[in-house]
């Protein structure tokens, strides 16, 4: 046993010890490198990718909507009616995700151009958090259907837009949202799954 005198004030005797101690705990250090662990996600579990016809008979077009969505018509826009009953939101609870559906009716060219303009300008809000807007065109004539799809890259509210119309009737708008704080990294695989389903929306609309 160590006497007090030792631990207190080392002498001749404990410097052998002390420098053994030392050195077991060097070696003891040797060779470990702290690693910062890797940032985790939450588990995904994706719905099998099915679609089912859309034909809501208060709306004047037909698509391809996922069969894992549910369909929520919308009665009141800020506490006003909306423009047209043909307002509605495509829910997908398993992914906090939803579609904002929105219909107007064409009655004029000053109502198409003020239409076109402001889904200009609701997706160019998205420009203080985004990295950049990718447009891409749509125009099927034998369809009668024309429009442009937003794609939003960065930390944007809505990461994917789009409206459709046949330029003299009809005029429908929608935009991708999620319920969670926007996290691009986390949400990239959610998006692109999403957007999936909106393209397959916009390339299966048909006006009634």
């Amino acid at each position: 046993m160590f006497s007090s005198k030792c631990i207190i004030v080392p002498t001749a005797r404990c410097l052998p010890l002390l420098f053994i101690a030392c050195c077991l705990l060097l070696v003891s250090c040797e060779g470990y490198t702290p690693v910062p662990k890797p940032r985790a996600y939450p588990r995904v579990l994706y719905p099998v990718k099915t679609y089912v016809p859309f034909d809501a008979s208060y709306c004047h077009f037909t698509f391809d909507m996922p069969a894992y969505a549910q369909i929520e018509q919308d009665t009141a826009f800020f506490d006003e009616k909306p423009k047209d009953e043909c307002w509605f939101n495509l829910s997908v609870p398993k992914l906090n995700a939803k579609i904002y559906c929105s219909y107007y009716p064409v009655n004029s060219r000053k109502d198409f151009d003020e239409l076109v303009a402001d889904a200009f300008a609701m997706t160019n809000k998205h420009n203080v958090k985004a990295t950049y807007i990718d447009e891409t065109r749509v125009n099927r004539p034998e369809d009668r259907v024309y429009g442009v799809v937003f794609n939003v890259e960065g930390a944007a509210a809505s990461s994917y837009q789009f409206f459709l119309t046949d330029s003299t009737r009809n005029f429908f708008r929608g935009a991708l949202y999620f319920n969670t704080q926007t996290r691009p990294d986390s949400l990239a695989p959610v998006i692109d799954f999403m957007k999936q389903d909106i393209d397959r929306l916009v390339g299966s609309l048909k006006w009634k």
